[in-house]
């Protein structure tokens, strides 16, 4: 019992090392020098130049996302402010006129403005109307999800505020039975006021409106969710605000996710009666997602972009949730982070490369082309297509100036496709879906693809949403350009000529058949009345051949885009580092693996502990390892069922250091770590010492935390003796 004793004078720790806490598992070893003499070390041995340490590809894994998520979200975030900013601005003209309105009635001096129950009659203020009910907004949002309008109405306050208004935000959990009217009251007071009250009253808020420079702007309250709010509670809200409407000009603005019917049923009679209601309505969910769609897979498509599985995943995952936008971008999202963790390095240079070729062009002598870097490009077919002889300068430049333009002319003819999608309301995620795996309806143009031109084929079939399913996409599409009048033709091309702006090889052809058709458009007609009848008949029928010839021209023009430039991703160069197509790993990272994430966390806990001694042991289990992956090491070699007893004294075993391994040969037993005679002589005779209840409490607690991440369950009264295994394999 002496070295028991000696314990707390030995410059050693192994007491701490032995019993090692469990979040250790969950967290990496913290980046400090470890004490002297311990048993455990720490492996922070320094970067090597290729860049083969797990720090230093967890370093482009993080810097290459930032790069690309930053991008990505500000994009996203500046589409979704510009889409509502119309709407933005009729709100805003709508509550400056609403103000005006208010201030048309009697002045109210300051003394008057803060009693506590102003008596409003007729005779005293001019607009009678104005004193009995509020001016009130109300914005139908058609999301079935809150989470999508947070940021809306968060945009949308600001945008007031930029024009001089005091804005109030609140939430349906601010209209809840708990906080009442006097807690609504108080939410409002601190927006406005910037300080907590704790006796909240309308006369404060009079009071503070009343002085000079602030009462030249109007006061608006944002309630986001007005459907989900306590309605006894917001009715009470309303009358309160009503007895104040002219002494406080405060303007409501309700967010509706349904119509207006709900508003009704949420507010009694009196309290629905005290609004005046004026509609705003936001753009759907389907627009939305377009122009994100747009935004981010077709504008900005050289560093990343999705494939087809990936396409079509999200897209079905965007329908079962009901068109919630924030989860498919956190899908998105995710698809970027093991887009990214697939090959760090290889697509953090190449990212660099891209931004070098945008600015210069790449000489041999780039840092970028190092032999890490072609070691693992040679592996990717487009590479090997494009740089066959030498991976050059050269190439590499030749190589991204044509993923940069085929990408370019790819979209453009998306862009174009989607257009004419429109008059069917497409939608342009469902397009792009289609556009990715071009079939015999839309890749090079095959016979069947050739339409007669006066094909009498009924387009009245294919105005529903979706696809015919017969023709293809692309089949109805050029149909469609041939029926379409030459006013609506027109304006089809003009729409085209700004789409494709900057791209010479269809911008320049798009502008010559726009002209074309303008010239038409614009063909003076011939007085029918006055002209003899086989005149006008001659006319008619050069007329109907003018338009056939014009929107021939068009329908030939949009079959060869589509035939040229709508192509498989695997003919661009370098697909594989800029498009993500594996729509089973996005599945997996969605929705998740806790069992089998866990199982590999306790098998392989030196990955996160960074111990050295652990990690040249090959998986063995050594008493320097955390107890719970020294029990589940253990457990893998039983069955079924696992015998208490057994897995105890094998477990003892371990931590004590007496274990023999009898199926392995005795070279083996040499890759334990020894760091120096001493320091395995003093850890052994530690080990020895311990008591058989501090080994069993130590066991017990790793057979619970077992139990509790779902890897065991506990023995029943029929097998005491016996523990049973959850979970199997990986």
């Amino acid at each position: 019992m002496a070295p028991v004793a000696d314990l707390p004078s030995s410059p050693s720790i192994p007491v701490a090392e032995s019993n090692l806490q469990p979040f250790f598992i969950l967290h990496k070893a913290s980046p400090r020098k470890p004490a002297a003499k311990t048993r455990r070390k720490i492996d922070l041995s320094p970067r090597i130049a290729d860049g083969s340490t797990e720090e230093h590809i967890d370093n482009l894994r993080f810097e290459t996302f930032k790069f690309l998520w930053s991008n990505t979200e500000s994009v996203i975030k500046d589409v979704l402010k510009n889409l509502n900013v119309n709407v933005f601005d009729e709100i805003d003209k709508w509550v400056h006129a609403s103000f005006d309105a208010i201030r048309a009635c009697k002045a109210i001096d300051s003394a008057s403005s803060t009693r506590p129950y102003p008596i409003l009659d007729n005779a005293s203020i001019a607009v009678p109307g104005a004193s009995r009910q509020i001016f009130t907004g109300l914005l139908f949002t058609k999301n079935m999800e809150f989470v999508d309008d947070i940021l809306t109405f968060s945009d949308l306050g600001e945008h007031l505020k930029s024009r001089g208004c005091y804005v109030a935000n609140f939430s349906s959990l601010d209209f809840s039975a708990k906080n009442g009217v006097g807690g609504c009251l108080k939410t409002l007071l601190r927006q406005f006021l910037m300080v907590d009250i704790d006796a909240p009253e309308m006369s404060i808020l009079a009071s503070w409106y009343a002085d000079k420079g602030n009462n030249e702007n109007p006061l608006v309250l944002i309630i986001e969710d007005v459907e989900r709010c306590y309605g006894p509670v917001l009715n009470d809200f309303i009358i309160m605000l009503r007895e104040w409407v002219i002494k406080i000009p405060i303007i409501l603005i309700l967010g509706v996710a349904t119509t207006v019917d709900s508003l009704r049923s949420t507010l009694t009679s009196n309290g629905f009666l005290y609004l005046s209601v004026c509609e705003f309505t936001l753009g759907t969910p389907a627009e939305r997602m377009d122009a994100v769609i747009e935004a981010v897979l077709l504008k900005r498509c050289q560093r990343f972009s999705v494939g087809k599985q990936v396409s079509t995943f999200l897209r079905n995952y965007f329908l079962r949730h009901d068109g919630t936008l924030t989860l498919f971008l956190r899908a998105l999202k995710i698809a970027m982070v093991q887009h990214v963790c697939a090959a760090p390095f290889l697509r953090c240079t190449f990212r660099k490369l891209v931004d070098e070729v945008s600015s210069k062009d790449i000489d041999d002598n780039s840092i970028l082309l190092t032999e890490t870097f072609l070691k693992q490009a040679r592996d990717i077919p487009s590479f090997q297509r494009y740089c066959r002889r030498s991976a050059n300068s050269a190439n590499w430049a030749n190589g991204l100036s044509d993923m940069k333009r085929l990408r370019k002319l790819w979209s453009s003819t998306v862009m174009c496709l989607y257009e004419v999608g429109k008059y069917r309301r497409t939608t342009l995620l469902d397009l792009y879906c289609e556009a990715l795996e071009p079939g015999p309806d839309n890749s090079s143009p095959p016979d069947d693809m050739q339409l007669p031109k006066h094909n009498t084929m009924s387009l009245h079939n294919h105005d529903s949403i979706g696809c015919p399913k017969k023709e293809g996409y692309v089949v109805w599409a050029i149909q469609r350009v041939r029926d379409l009048p030459v006013v609506e033709l027109c304006k089809l091309l003009n729409r085209w000529e700004m789409l494709t702006r900057g791209i010479t090889e269809i911008h320049e052809k798009v502008k010559e058949l726009h002209s074309m058709t303008t010239l038409e458009a614009n063909h003076p007609k011939l007085d029918q009345t006055e002209t003899p009848r086989r005149q006008a008949a001659r006319n008619k029928v050069n007329e109907k051949t003018d338009k056939v010839t014009v929107n021939e021209k068009v329908a030939t023009f949009l079959q060869c885009i589509v035939g040229e430039y709508i192509q498989p991703i695997e003919s661009i160069p370098f697909n594989e580092i800029v498009f993500f197509d594996d729509a089973e790993k996005l599945q997996t990272a969605l929705i998740g693996d806790p069992r089998r994430r866990i199982q590999v966390d306790l098998l392989e806990s030196n990955k996160f502990l960074k111990c050295s001694c652990c990690s040249k042991n090959s998986g063995m289990p050594v008493p320097s390892m955390h107890n719970t992956s020294i029990m589940y090491s253990l457990a893998q070699e039983h069955g079924d069922l696992i015998n208490l007893h057994e897995w105890y004294h094998s477990f003892k075993s371990i931590v004590t250091g007496t274990r023999v391994q009898v199926h392995k040969p005795k070279k083996r037993l040499k890759l334990s770590p020894s760091p120096s005679p001493k320091k395995q002589k003093d850890s052994n005779e530690q080990n020895k010492n311990r008591s058989d209840a501090d080994i069993q409490a130590e066991f017990c607690r790793a057979v619970i935390e077992l139990q509790m991440t779902g890897l065991l369950r506990m023995p029943s009264k029929r097998r005491p003796d016996y523990v049973q295994r959850v979970a199997f394999g990986l």
